[in-house]
């Protein structure tokens, strides 16, 4: 990722600086930055990015990690593999 210009905490983002900023962001979002990537490499909040990759219409993805497995399945499996001999 290109270093991305870290706006002063707290001073509002308009106009021309804001498009550039949201085209900056969904390019970069788009090839794969996490929201709270581009927030630490802005210096910006979470909500902040978030809202302007909103705004910039980018599909955003869904959260990470999948399905967690419950313990007893966990368990099951262990034993199941145990009984066949592959472990």
């Amino acid at each position: 990722m290109t270093p991305a210009k870290k706006v002063k905490k707290g001073k509002q983002i308009r106009g021309s600086a804001r498009t550039r900023m949201r085209a900056d962001l969904k390019k970069k979002y788009e090839k794969g930055a996490s929201i709270r990537a581009l927030a630490k490499l802005t210096g910006r909040s979470y909500g902040f990015v978030h809202r302007i990759l909103a705004e910039s219409g980018v599909q955003l993805r869904a959260r990470g990690g999948g399905p967690q497995r419950r313990l007893s399945q966990t368990t099951e499996a262990v034993r199941s593999r145990r009984q066949i001999g592959t472990e």
